[in-house]
C-alpha cells in the first residue's frame, strides 16, 4: 500500500482529492483512484503487495462502507477463515486483507482493532450511518496526519498533502520545533505546524459526519504491559525464538517476492536468517553483508551509496515531511532506491530490536552514570575541565574516543532519568534557550513531562527496562519508523518490521532487565536466541552504525550551504534563532573545538524545510 487521503465536509472535496494526489512525494505505482460522494471524498495510491488484482484497488466499497487503507495485516488469513465461521454465508470478491479488514469492522465496529497484528493506518465511512473511523497502529509505524479547518476534516499520510488546503493555516508549532532542534526529529503526536495533529499509535479516532459540528472521539485501543514476567533465561530463550518466528513467518506474507535488508549485523542478519528458514527464495540489499550471504546462499546485491547531498537533501527534506536531522534517512532512500529499480516491492528490516533489548551506546552510557557519580568528586571535576579543552579533530581527522567522552559527561552528573533524556538531545535546556529567539521554556517543559511519562509511568524497577520502554514509545516512534516509512515509500517500496510485531513488542516489554543486558553484553538475551542462527562473528563482533559521513559532509560539500542556508541575513530574516549562538557552533565545528555537525545539518534541514512547507 502507498498512501490514503480524505475530506469531510468540503464542499471542493473532488478538487481538493486531486490536489492531493499530485502533492504526494510518491505516485500509486499500481494504482491511484478517488471516490467522492456528496461533500465527502477519498483517495488512495496503492503499491500492490497481497492480491494484485484490480479488483483490490482503493476506495474499497462494499455495502455501504467505503474504505482507504495504507499497510498490510498480517494475520489476515486467520480473521478471514474466523469470518466464514461466524457467517458461513459471507461472500469475498477478493483475496486481499483490505476485504477482510472491512469486513472485521462490520463484524466487530472498534473492537476489531484488539484482533489485528500489522501494521495500518485506515479510514471507513459508513455510508448510512454516516459516521467516520479512523485509526493507527499500535506503534505508528503506518502516519496519519489530520487537521480541523471550522467544520471540516482533513486526513492523509502525508503533510504535504493537507498544507495547501485553503484554510490551512501555517503557524509552526513551537513544541515541534524545539523538539526538532533538541532531538533531530518531531516528537510524540506534534506536527510543525499548530491545529495540524497526528493520530497517535494505538488509537482510534470516531466522529458523525451528519452532526451540525464533527466531534472527534479518540479513543486508546491498546497498551502493552510494562512489568517483568520472564525472568528464567531458558525458558525466556525458547519463548523469544517461538515469538520471533511467527513474526517473521507473517511478515513474509505477500503476493510479490518479500526481500531483506541485510547490513550484516545482529538484527538484520537474524531476521534474514528466520525468514529463509520459512523455505521462501530470499534477495537481500545492502553493504557489508557477503559473508552471511555466502554462507546462506542468499541472492545477495551489494549496494554502494554514492549521495550528491547538496541535491539529494532538499529533496530528502520534502520527502520526509518534517526537518528530520538524521541523515540515515538519506541512506534508507537510496537503498530502497536501488532495490526497486531491480523490481523489489518488499523489504523486512531488523529495526526496534535495539529499542527492545538494550542496543544503543547510549543505553549503556546511561547506565553508567550512576558508577560515575561514585567517584568523588574533586576527581570529577578537573576530569570533566580537561575533557572541555580536548580537541575533537586533529590533523583534519575527527577523534571519535574524545568525543564520546563529551558526550557522556554531558549527562554524566543528571539523575537517572534526566541523564537517559540528556543522553539522546543535542542541547541542554540553557543551550536550548541560548538558541531562540524567544523564551522556550514552556514547550521545553512539555518535551520534558513527555520523556518523564515514558521513563516512569511503569512498574519496572530497574533502569534498562525503563530506557526501552522510553525508546519504543519516543525514538522509535518519533524518528526511526518515521523516516524509515517515508523515505522507503518515496522509493515504492514496503518496509517490514518483524522486531516491531504486537506480539514481540509485547514479550519484550516483560524480559527482565539483566537478561538484556548481561556478562557486559548488550541485547545479551536476543543474542542468546540468535546462536541457533547465526556464526558466532556476526552475533558478537562490535556493533556497526547504519550513519552517513555528516562530518566531512558539513566540512566539505555542505560547507557552501551552510554558509548560505545560515547567513547572518538570513538567521534574522527568520527570527526563531540567535545568529551569534548559530555562528559559535559553525566556528567551534570548523575550528575541531567542539563537534557540532549534527546541530548545524538540522538548522540546514529546518530552514530547506521552511522553504518548501512555509514559503510556498
Amino acid at each position: 500500500m502507498c498512501g490514503i487521503a480524505g475530506f469531510i465536509n468540503f464542499q471542493d472535496a473532488g478538487a481538493l482529492i486531486r490536489m492531493a494526489e499530485q502533492e504526494q512525494a510518491h505516485r500509486g505505482p499500481d494504482s491511484q483512484q478517488g471516490w467522492l460522494e456528496d461533500n465527502i471524498a477519498f483517495a488512495h495510491l496503492r503499491l500492490s503487495i497481497i492480491d494484485l488484482d484490480h479488483r483490490s484497488d482503493q476506495p474499497f466499497i462494499k455495502d455501504g462502507l467505503v474504505m482507504v487503507f495504507n499497510g498490510e495485516i498480517y494475520n489476515y488469513q486467520e480473521l478471514r477463515a474466523r469470518l466464514m465461521e461466524a457467517n458461513p454465508s459471507l461472500q469475498f470478491r477478493t483475496s486481499s486483507d483490505t476485504e477482510v479488514l472491512l469486513e472485521w469492522y462490520r463484524l466487530k465496529k472498534e473492537d476489531c482493532l484488539a484482533d489485528l497484528i500489522g501494521m495500518f493506518s485506515f479510514a471507513i465511512y459508513d455510508q448510512r450511518a454516516k459516521t467516520l473511523f479512523l485509526a493507527r497502529d499500535h506503534f505508528g509505524i503506518k502516519p496519519l496526519f489530520y487537521t480541523f479547518i471550522g467544520n471540516q476534516l482533513a486526513f492523509a499520510s502525508e503533510l504535504k498533502a493537507l498544507v495547501k488546503i485553503p484554510g490551512f493555516v501555517k503557524k509552526i508549532n513551537r513544541v515541534a520545533l524545539v523538539g526538532a532542534m533538541n532531538y533531530l526529529w518531531v516528537p510524540g503526536n506534534e506536527t510543525m505546524f499548530e491545529g495540524c495533529f497526528k493520530l497517535p499509535p494505538a488509537r482510534h479516532m470516531q466522529l458523525d459526519t451528519a452532526g451540525s459540528s464533527l466531534q472527534p472521539r479518540i479513543r486508546e485501543y491498546w497498551r502493552p504491559l510494562t512489568r517483568v514476567t520472564y525472568s528464567d533465561e531458558k525458558k525466556t530463550i525458547t519463548a523469544l525464538t517461538e515469538c520471533l518466528e511467527a513474526s517473521v513467518k507473517r511478515h513474509m506474507i505477500a503476493d510479490v517476492p518479500v526481500s531483506s535488508f541485510l547490513s550484516g549485523g545482529l538484527d538484520s542478519s537474524l531476521i534474514s536468517v528466520m525468514a529463509a528458514k520459512t523455505g521462501i527464495s530470499l534477495s537481500t540489499y545492502e553493504k557489508y553483508a557477503r559473508q552471511l550471504a555466502d554462507q546462506f546462499h542468499f541472492d545477495h546485491h551489494e549496494i554502494v551509496l554514492n549521495a550528491d547531498i547538496v541535491n539529494d537533501l532538499p529533496r530528502m527534506v520534502y520527502m520526509l515531511d518534517e526537518p528530520i536531522g538524521d541523515p540515515a534517512a538519506l541512506n534508507t532512500y537510496l537503498i530502497c532506491k536501488a532495490a526497486r529499480q531491480r523490481g523489489v516491492k518488499v523489504l523486512l528490516s531488523g529495526m526496534g530490536a535495539d529499542e527492545m533489548f538494550f542496543g544503543y551506546r547510549r543505553q549503556k552510557a546511561s547506565l553508567l552514570t550512576s558508577r560515575y557519580q561514585r567517584i568523588p568528586s574533586f576527581v570529577r571535576r578537573p576530569l570533566a575541565a580537561l575533557a572541555g579543552m580536548l580537541p575533537v579533530k586533529a590533523f583534519g581527522k575527527g577523534i571519535r574516543t574524545v568525543r564520546w567522552m563529551k558526550r557522556f559527561l554531558s549527562f554524566a552528573e543528571l539523575s537517572p532519568e534526566e541523564a537517559y533524556m540528556q543522553s539522546y538531545s543535542y542541547y541542554s535546556g540553557q543551550e536550548l534557550q541560548q538558541l531562540f529567539t524567544q523564551d522556550i521554556s514552556q514547550p521545553y517543559q512539555v518535551l520534558r513531562e513527555e520523556h518523564k511519562h515514558y521513563y516512569t509511568d511503569n512498574d519496572y524497577t530497574d533502569p534498562i527496562n525503563k530506557m526501552c520502554n522510553a525508546d519504543i514509545h519516543l525514538f522509535m516512534t518519533g524518528l526511526n519508523l518515521t523516516y524509515t516509512d517515508r523515505a522507503s515509500m518515496a522509493a515504492s517500496v514496503e518496509v517490514r518490521v518483524p522486531f516491531i510485531d504486537k506480539e514481540v513488542v509485547e514479550m519484550a516489554l516483560q524480559i527482565a532487565g539483566d537478561l538484556k543486558y548481561k556478562n557486559k553484553q548488550q541485547k545479551y538475551i536476543l543474542k542468546k536466541v540468535a546462536e541457533k542462527y547465526l556464526p558466532h562473528s556476526i552475533i558478537y563482533r562490535p556493533k556497526a552504525s547504519f550513519g552517513a559521513p555528516i562530518r566531512s559532509w558539513i566540512s566539505h560539500e555542505l560547507r557552501g550551504l551552510t554558509d548560505e542556508l545560515l547567513s547572518e541575513q538570513q538567521v534574522k530574516k527568520r527570527g526563531l534563532f540567535n545568529y551569534s549562538f548559530i555562528k559559535k557552533l559553525i566556528d567551534e565545528d570548523r575550528q575541531g573545538v567542539a563537534d557540532h555537525a549534527y546541530r548545524i545539518y538540522q538548522l540546514i534541514t529546518l530552514e530547506l524545510w521552511i522553504r518548501e512547507y512555509v514559503d510556498i
